[in-house]
């Protein structure tokens, strides 16, 4: 058992201060009369020890009431998990030909993006105790989520994420693994990976791809690399001056020799993915190569004690008010 504000504790050791200094504030109450004749009768009634049990239940709820302020609490459901302590970064691409749609989702015919998100939900899904951040990139790149354990704001977020607008659609590479970076220098963890996934080349940004994979391999930051779509022509949908959905075929060649260096350099490893079971593959290789398990216990959930407490305070408290005012009163 514990309790979930133990400071209110102290109070109880005001109660015998305020008990002994009751016992010392006022006078012995006594009734006057003009002659002993007058209370001749009663003067071998013994002494009642009503006031005294009085008082100690009024002590008493106090008390009961000072533990239910302190909110006591029973953990139940004792379990033990496996935490791995490791920091991830999720860098996806939204260039324009992310709307690449080459890749089936139950049956269906769905773009690169759609099917990244999928895929990227389920690698969540499965790591609960590592906080997770995501960063997007086109032809810039910015923090779409930061590092967190709330996975459920974390896939909000993926979730709100689209293809670039035309004029914004290139791919900055080096810019993505440098905003990764950036959420992770700060952090103490032993273990830091990024995980890149891209289907171009970098063609925008201030920052060279390798020149930030040097930082990452500074930083002992691992950086796995996916490179996502068929190879040559790629169906970029479009719709025509009638509303009719037709696709145009666009040539998309992945820098997978620049991507190789990356995660050589760091670490990590490159990864080809041009078919939904490939890209799922890929994340649950990742997913068992990143693992440092660590046995730790963990409450499920906690019952609270504070109707045990308060409810036998207030029972006590309307047994001493009832006393008080029934078969024990006193004369005023």
């Amino acid at each position: 058992m514990t309790f979930a504000h133990p400071y209110f504790l102290l109070l109880l050791l005001l109660l015998p201060v305020l008990a002994w200094l009751k016992g010392k504030v006022g006078f012995q109450p006594a009734f006057l009369y003009s002659s002993v004749q007058l209370v001749r009768g009663i003067t071998g009634i013994t002494r009642s020890r009503a006031g005294s049990i009085l008082l100690k239940l009024r002590w008493l709820a106090l008390g009961l009431f000072i533990l239910a302020l302190a909110r006591p609490q029973l953990g139940e459901g004792e379990t033990k998990i496996t935490a791995s302590g490791i920091d991830i970064v999720l860098a996806i691409d939204l260039s324009g030909s992310m709307s690449s749609e080459d890749f089936q989702l139950r049956g269906q015919r769905v773009n690169r993006l759609m099917i990244a998100k999928d895929v990227l939900q389920q690698f969540i899904a499965k790591r609960p105790n590592d906080r997770i951040g995501l960063v997007a990139f086109a032809t810039d790149a910015y923090i779409a989520a930061p590092l967190t354990l709330d996975h459920d704001f974390l896939l909000q977020n993926l979730d709100r994420l689209e293809i670039a607008a035309p004029g914004k659609d290139q791919t900055a590479i080096g810019s993505a693994l440098a905003a990764a970076l950036n959420r992770l220098r700060e952090l103490k963890w032993k273990s830091k990976i990024v995980i890149l996934m891209t289907d171009g080349q970098n063609n925008a940004g201030k920052v060279p791809p390798l020149t930030a994979a040097e930082a990452a391999e500074t930083l002992a930051v691992k950086v796995y690399t996916i490179g996502v779509g068929t190879r040559g022509l790629a169906p970029i949908p479009y719709i025509d001056a009638f509303g009719r959905k037709g696709y145009k075929q666009q040539p998309v060649d992945i820098d997978e020799d620049t991507l190789t260096q990356i995660a050589r350099r760091t670490g990590g490893k490159y990864y080809r993915a041009d078919k939904t079971e490939s890209l799922r593959s890929v994340y649950e290789e990742i997913d068992q190569l990143e693992k440092t398990e660590v046995e730790v216990k963990k409450y499920q959930r906690y019952r609270e004690l504070f109707p045990l407490v308060a409810l036998p305070g207030l029972v006590v408290l309307l047994l001493e008010v009832i006393l008080n005012h029934t078969v024990w009163r006193k004369l005023p």
